[in-house]
């Protein structure tokens, strides 16, 4: 059988983790809330710096809003969970997280302020 001719050669494949807000998120004061905030934003500035953490920011005017971002790890999903389980918001119980791998057509995406490689390069299967 033919190749299908939709379907790229090869596919740059991501780490990525999506934050969730749980719906059993514990209840915290407004200044608890934005201490937290501070802590889990320096958390993932360190991890940028770390180089580990590629790129992230949060989601606005998104249809379900348990919905609070997204990053691009520059790891395999295990290292990225792990990674996630030590930010304080997902500690705290505030966030939730999903980590999976990202297909992308091998260029169609570029990382100028990552100091490493970035996803790893694959074909798809022939089934």
């Amino acid at each position: 059988m033919p190749r299908d001719p939709n379907i790229p050669d090869a596919f740059d494949v991501y780490t990525v983790v999506v934050l969730r807000r749980p719906a059993d998120a514990p209840e915290m004061s407004d200044e608890d809330v934005h201490a937290l905030q501070a802590r889990h934003l320096a958390y993932r500035a360190e991890l940028g710096r770390q180089g580990v953490l590629v790129v992230n920011g949060p989601f606005d005017q998104q249809s379900d809003p348990s919905y609070r971002g997204m990053s691009i790890f520059a790891c395999d999903p295990a290292e990225a969970a792990r990674l996630s389980d030590g930010d304080p918001s997902v500690a705290a119980g505030r966030l939730t997280y999903d980590v999976m791998e990202w297909w992308v057509s091998a260029g169609a995406l570029a990382f100028p302020l990552a100091d490493r490689a970035v996803g790893d390069r694959r074909s798809m299967p022939n089934d």
